[in-house]
């Protein structure tokens, strides 16, 4: 009777262990979570481990003096020193202007330089700075100006007197290379009419704000309608060339009245009636327009 019971127990026993080595064996993942949920406890290392450090390359203390302390997991990286401030709110100065002509160029400022920091500068700076991922502080430090700067020329001096502005040319999207293209350039706000890769002319242009933007990508122009009013705003839109939905390029008069200050809702505004009218003129349905950053 003792030896049957005995039997059973060791039987029970072997059993469990089995079920055990099962369990474990069978969850790649359980190790981990028994170690995520366990404090853990220091201990001496094994020789085995020991024996693995001292050979690592990486725990190799040959080029420190003896006596020197190991590194701690617990030291932290310093932390990394905001950019210098150049400029802000209240400045006055030739680098003030030379900011205001370089803002100029790329179709932030839409004023003549004055050489004063105010409202209008700072918007132009907090503007450029959003949309190159920057903080938006309307502050120019030195991250800001040295990404300006890269964007931009040196003004000339009829350019620091608001005479004219000397916007770089567009570097054209590899899709507009081919065919009859309105290449429109979000970062340098251009529009840039190209026939077989060469630009037949350029002008400004304004897009919709972040709440009715601008749809980026390849379409074709649809429809013309030389002396457009929106149905839904009821506002002139002349020498309207329909891409996508209700977007379209057409001239503004709030454009060429406002500048960049105000924004569409989400077509391409042109501010030269000039040269949108001779846009208009050369543009066929069907030709490809091209929106990109």
């Amino acid at each position: 009777m003792r030896r049957n019971h005995q039997s059973t127990l060791i039987a029970r026993t072997l059993a469990a262990t089995a079920v055990i080595a099962v369990a474990v064996g069978c969850s790649p993942q359980s190790s981990k979570a028994a170690d995520a949920g366990a404090p853990a406890t220091p201990g001496p290392p094994s020789p085995a481990s020991s024996s693995s450090a001292s050979s690592s390359p990486s725990a190799s203390t040959d080029d420190k003096p003896a006596g020197s302390p190991a590194p701690t997991g617990s030291a932290t990286t310093a932390a990394k020193p905001a950019p210098k401030v150049l400029m802000s709110n209240g400045a006055k100065g030739d680098q003030v202007k030379e900011l205001q002509a370089r803002l100029a160029q790329i179709g932030w400022f839409d004023d003549t330089p004055t050489g004063t920091y105010g409202a209008a500068t700072t918007a132009a700076v907090k503007g450029f700075q959003g949309k190159r991922g920057l903080a938006d502080t309307g502050t120019t430090d030195s991250v800001t100006w040295d990404r300006l700067v890269a964007m931009t020329t040196k003004p000339t001096a009829e350019e620091l007197a608001g005479q004219t502005v000397n916007k770089p040319a567009a570097k054209l999207d590899p899709r507009c290379m081919t065919g009859r293209v309105m290449c429109i350039s979000k970062t340098s706000r251009t529009l840039s009419w190209v026939v077989n890769g060469k630009v037949q002319s350029t002008m400004d242009v304004r897009f919709g704000s972040q709440y009715t933007p601008t749809r980026e990508g390849v379409f074709k122009v649809f429809e013309k309608s030389r002396n457009h009013v929106s149905t839904i705003y009821h506002t002139a839109m002349p020498y309207a060339m329909f891409f996508s939905g209700g977007q379209a390029v057409h001239y503004s008069s709030d454009f060429a009245a406002r500048g960049y200050n105000g924004a569409s809702h989400g077509c391409v505004n042109v501010r030269d009636k000039g040269k949108i009218a001779a846009l208009f003129d050369a543009v066929h349905i069907g030709d490809k327009v091209v929106v990109y950053w």
